[in-house]
C-alpha cells in the first residue's frame, strides 16, 4: 500500500539533513568552476531564511528523528536545538513549549492515519477488506515511523505534559471507533452474523495493533510490526 503522507514525511527528513551540507557543496562547486571569490570587506550573501512553516516542519522532523534512538533517552530542547544547529530561542519562536512540539507530532499522526482510513473506506466497498487494509495501514505506519510509534504507545510521553497522553488516548478511541463502524458495515453486508459484538471485535483488533507497536518500540525496533501480519490478521478477519 502506498502511503502518501508517510512518504512526504521521509522526504522532509531528507531535506532537513541536507541543509548545511548542501550549502557547503554548492560553495565548493562554485569555487571549482572558477567563480570569483568575494573581495575582502565585501558583504557576504545572507543565509537563506526558511519559508513560512518550513522551520516548524524541520523541528518536528528533528524531534521524530531523535525519538528513533533505541535507547529512548528523554528529548530536551537543548539537544533538539543542537541537532538543528539553532538556538533554543529559535525553537520557541515556532512552539511555545516542548509539549506543543509533541502536539504537532500527534496532529501529524492523526491527520495521516485518518486521512488514509477515510480513503480506504471510500474506495473499498467490502467492509472486511476495509478492516484488513486499516490494520495493515496501522502496522506499516508504525514500521516506517519508529519515533512516532514511541509517541503512540506513550513511551516518549513519560514525564511530559499529561495532556499529551490524553490526546493519544483520544486518537486510539477514534481508531477503535473506525474499526467498530467497519464491523457494523460488515454485519449489514451479511459478512458477519447479526448478533456480532462490533465493539468487542474492534477492541480486540486495536489491542492487537497496540501489542505490535509496543513490542516494536520496547524491543529496540528489531521486531517489525508487519512480521507475520498477513497470517495474524487472517485469524481476526477470515
Amino acid at each position: 500500500m502506498t502511503h502518501g503522507p508517510v512518504a512526504q514525511d521521509a522526504t522532509a527528513q531528507g531535506a532537513v539533513a541536507q541543509g548545511p551540507a548542501a550549502q557547503g557543496t554548492a560553495a565548493s562547486e562554485a569555487a571549482a568552476s572558477g567563480a570569483a571569490a568575494p573581495e575582502a570587506g565585501a558583504e557576504r550573501p545572507r543565509r537563506k531564511r526558511p519559508r513560512p512553516g518550513e522551520r516548524r516542519l524541520q523541528i518536528l522532523q528533528a524531534l521524530a528523528g531523535m525519538l528513533e534512538q533505541p535507547q529512548g533517552e528523554r528529548v530536551t530542547t537543548a539537544a533538539l536545538a543542537a541537532r538543528l544547529q539553532v538556538s533554543e530561542a529559535a525553537l520557541y519562536r515556532h512552539f511555545a513549549s516542548k509539549a506543543q512540539m509533541f502536539e504537532g507530532l500527534i496532529e501529524f499522526i492523526e491527520s495521516t492515519l485518518f486521512g488514509l482510513i477515510n480513503q480506504i473506506t471510500r474506495d473499498e466497498e467490502d467492509a472486511l477488506s476495509q478492516i484488513q487494509q486499516i490494520l495493515n495501514l496501522l502496522l506499516t505506519f508504525s514500521e516506517r515511523n519508529p519515533g512516532m510509534t514511541r509517541v503512540l504507545v506513550g513511551d516518549a510521553l513519560i514525564n511530559e505534559d499529561d495532556r499529551l497522553q490524553v490526546r493519544i488516548n483520544q486518537l486510539l478511541d477514534r481508531l477503535e471507533l473506525s474499526l467498530k463502524q467497519c464491523f457494523r458495515t460488515a454485519m449489514v453486508q451479511e459478512h458477519l452474523p447479526p448478533d456480532t459484538d462490533a465493539g468487542a471485535r474492534a477492541d480486540l483488533l486495536l489491542s492487537y495493533v497496540l501489542g505490535r507497536w509496543i513490542r516494536y518500540a520496547k524491543g529496540g525496533f528489531r521486531r517489525m510490526p508487519t512480521e507475520n501480519a498477513a497470517i495474524q490478521i487472517g485469524f481476526f478477519v477470515g
